[in-house]
């Protein structure tokens, strides 16, 4: 039975990666409304931005949409942005929300928006991780974001704190990131 349920899971993995969609839920599913951003993000990208949002973590899908949805009316109402600043959101769920997406301009990280993507997980990570889901999402979303050429092969990975004056991602998604592949070291030095 595991082996049968291992096979689907794959199988589901390849189909959602080859078809573009990553896994990844339409924000006019989570949000209601399509983007509101135009200016478009020449792929494929070369640095992804990991942080964190720092509103209370969320389990469930019907909170990670509420949070999703918080984000983005702060953003708007709050900040004056467009839209959404994230590229992307990943919730102790395992799902992956998107934002900006692999195709628009966000408002993630001064400076770099037009040649990175970001990446926030729901939570405050200073003292913790992320879910083992949260992190798995990850993972697949990159993968699949080289096997599509949204993402070069050889993109740098870097905590938002690297490039900004922020605590982003949080402590100990910070120390996690520093040991996953494709991290940068020394970001700011190099990418200037």
């Amino acid at each position: 039975m595991r082996s049968i349920l291992f096979v689907l899971l794959i199988v589901k993995l390849t189909v959602e990666s080859k078809d573009g969609n990553c896994g990844v839920i339409p924000i006019t599913e989570w949000g209601g409304s399509s983007l509101l951003r135009e200016e478009t993000l020449a792929n494929p990208v070369d640095i992804v931005v990991i942080q964190h949002t720092v509103v209370p973590e969320c389990v469930s899908d019907e909170d990670c949409e509420k949070a999703a949805n918080g984000i983005r009316s702060y953003h708007i109402n709050t900040r004056g942005f467009t839209d959404i600043g994230q590229s992307f959101l990943i919730g102790g769920n395992g799902r992956v929300y998107e934002g900006a997406g692999w195709h628009h301009v966000g408002a993630h990280t001064l400076g770099y928006n037009r040649r990175a993507v970001g990446i926030s997980f729901i939570g405050d990570f200073r003292t913790k991780i992320p879910s083992p889901l949260a992190l798995k999402a990850l993972r697949s979303l990159l993968a699949c974001g080289v096997q599509n050429k949204y993402l070069a092969e050889d993109y740098y990975l870097v905590g938002h704190r690297q490039l900004s004056q922020t605590d982003s991602p949080g402590e100990m998604l910070q120390k996690h990131v520093e040991m996953w592949p494709h991290w940068l070291d020394h970001a700011k030095e190099v990418l200037n």
